[in-house]
């Protein structure tokens, strides 16, 4: 029973942990547009700047 419910546990924080990242990157794009600066991205082995 331990094991299910550190499973549960895991999976719940991962979820979480991935709600925050797109939450963060939201009001990152957000305050590169309102500013003007790209935002740097990883594509297809290199950083990229992208107008937002």
């Amino acid at each position: 029973m331990r094991k299910a419910t550190r499973k549960k546990e895991t999976k719940a924080f991962s979820e979480a942990v991935g709600r925050a990242l797109r939450r963060a990157a939201k009001a990152a794009r957000k305050t590169a547009k309102m500013y003007g600066t790209p935002i740097y991205v990883w594509e297809n082995g290199k950083v990229v700047a992208k107008k937002p």
